[in-house]
């Protein structure tokens, strides 16, 4: 223990007597404190000339690394983590001071509802991890903004993971929903820091308007969306005018697009990348009048019959009652996938994006054979005819 505070004098009497009641620290307690000395990762501080308090070791490490810098007479706070030990003093912490100034932070931007910044240190199959201070923040995939949640086909484990990675060292703006401060955790939400932007943004959108936003998500029935701080959906018939056999050819997660607002129902929106381009069908309708022949190459076989593909986002179908004369069952034994074919426009509807064809009209009818054979008389009347001969 320093000198000056070991040795007593006629004026500390006095003091001790006299003077107002001196407060020894509880344990838990926040305090301000002096720097004493500064011996290596050591730290002795006069507290308040009631006693001398130690701060050693992973203690004195805080994450505003206030021992590189500080200096004898700096005060600074520390947390009483051991009352008086063997050697006479308190055994103080810099680093859990920094933890509950942090938590006393935290409580109140909980109780004010504020918006902080935190950034990503890890990533599970349930969500995000951020750490401050020692103390552990979640953010629940639920939680997630749009942008960042991780839409994959069939809620793959995997795949989400990956996402989620991806997002490690990213600064997010979220709002606390929940406090454990036993538990040393909190709950956190990215959803719910942007929900007042995404509603006023909501209330100024319109039928028909054209919005810049990024790929959020890629799935077998569309592509998601995201603008600022909404999510809607490019269904598959909306990518394109022709047919769409598989949406991850048309962007990757992050790509920018460009799209247009086709509903709102509520926080649903319905988007079209391809109502931003002009409808072949109009042409089409000019182009493939009834009864011309064309040529195409055979694109899909299904069950009821065959689409044959004319130019890029225009296809024809050829029921299966128009493939052949006779009764077709299994249209793949007529015709293959990618084959060349020709075939007679027998109806269109532009408005409909609809478009008959037939193999049938091209083929010569089959023939039938309408004289009937004589009968063939009785044996027993040619037997009696000779013997009326003979006779």
């Amino acid at each position: 223990m320093p000198k000056a505070l070991a040795v007593a004098s006629p004026l500390m009497d006095e003091l001790l007597n006299h003077g107002p009641a001196l407060i020894v620290p509880n344990l838990g307690s926040l305090i301000e404190v002096e720097v004493i000395d500064i011996f290596g990762n050591k730290i002795l501080v006069d507290m308040n000339g009631v006693a001398v308090g130690m701060i050693s070791g992973k203690e004195s490490q805080d994450s505003g690394g206030t021992l590189t810098n500080l200096k004898n007479g700096d005060k600074i706070s520390a947390y009483v983590i051991e009352e008086e030990n063997e050697e006479g003093y308190f055994v103080l912490s810099l680093r859990r001071a920094s933890q509950e100034r942090t938590w006393r932070h935290f409580l109140k931007v909980y109780e004010t509802g504020e918006v902080i910044t935190v950034t990503i240190h890890e990533a599970n199959k349930g969500g995000l991890l951020v750490v401050v201070d020692g103390i552990k923040g979640f953010i629940p995939v639920s939680q997630l903004a749009p942008l960042h949640y991780p839409r994959v086909d069939g809620a793959n484990s995997t795949q989400i993971l990956s996402r989620l990675q991806k997002l490690i060292g990213t600064p997010m703006k979220v709002k606390i929903i929940n406090v454990d401060q036993t538990g040393g955790k909190l709950i956190l939400s990215e959803k719910s820091a942007l929900e007042d932007e995404r509603q006023e943004v909501l209330k100024k959108l319109g039928i028909g308007q054209t919005v810049k936003g990024t790929i959020s998500g890629i799935v077998k029935f569309g592509i998601f969306v995201a603008f600022e701080g909404l999510e809607g959906l490019v269904h598959i018939s909306e990518i394109e005018w022709g047919h769409v056999k598989d949406p991850m050819t048309y962007g990757k997660n992050g790509d920018p697009v460009e799209v247009q607002i086709i509903g709102i129902e509520g926080d649903k929106i319905s988007l079209s990348m391809k109502r931003l381009t002009p409808d072949p069908w109009k042409k089409a309708a000019e182009k493939y009048t009834v009864g011309k022949i064309v040529k195409g190459k055979v694109d899909r076989i299904t069950q009821f019959g065959v689409f044959v593909k004319l130019e890029n986002e225009i296809s024809g179908l050829i029921h299966l009652s128009e493939l052949a004369h006779e009764q077709v069952k299994e249209p793949q034994k007529y015709v293959k996938i990618g084959q060349e074919i020709e075939a007679k426009v027998i109806a269109i509807d532009p408005d409909e994006h609809r478009l008959g064809l037939s193999i049938k009209a091209l083929l010569e009818p089959p023939v039938t054979d309408e004289k009937q054979e004589e009968p063939k008389e009785d044996s027993s009347k040619k037997k009696a005819k000779k013997e009326t001969k003979k006779e």
